[in-house]
């Protein structure tokens, strides 16, 4: 969910041929260059849609996994940013007043679309691992826990429908 460039969907796709892979974005600049990128690499078992998180999704859908790095970042720390996310367009950063309004929604659909036993897996800010882990255990979901990135910062979260 909110592909972007496809760099997630098409890591999956390479590592997982036979897997079929649905990737989405609400910027369609972004899908034309994630589509240029399947491309590139060949990969025939991504489909792309256009829409907002789960309404991109042609219904019914389930899923044996849904990942995500949505927009987690707050317009304080936009502000205090340096030029590293002077390129990012703004819809793939900005995650509302406290940076997880992206989750609330993604958790919200996670278990009308994934299949039992299911993995949600999203990636956050390293200061947002508790609170992602609230909404996806609220949600019913379970086995939850957060991974860290290779600097050992808490940087992803997964639930189990």
């Amino acid at each position: 969910l909110g592909t972007g460039t496809g760099a997630i969907a098409l890591a999956i796709a390479a590592e997982r041929p036979r897997l079929r892979v649905v990737a989405t974005d609400l910027s369609k600049p972004a899908l034309t260059v994630a589509r240029a990128n399947a491309r590139q690499v060949a990969a025939g078992n991504v489909r792309f849609h256009l829409g907002d998180w789960y309404a991109a999704l042609p219904e019914p859908t389930r899923f044996a996994l849904i990942v995500s790095n949505p927009p987690y970042v707050t317009p304080e720390e936009l502000a205090a940013a340096g030029p590293e996310l002077a390129f990012e367009p703004r819809l793939a950063l900005l995650g509302g007043r406290d940076g997880l309004d992206a989750y609330r929604r993604i958790v919200a659909g996670a278990r009308r679309h994934l299949l039992a036993g299911g993995t949600l897996l999203v990636e956050h800010g390293a200061t947002q691992g508790e609170a992602v882990r609230e909404l996806l255990q609220g949600a019913g979901l379970r086995d939850v826990r957060t991974w860290p990135d290779s600097a050992g910062r808490p940087r992803a979260t997964e639930g189990r429908l």
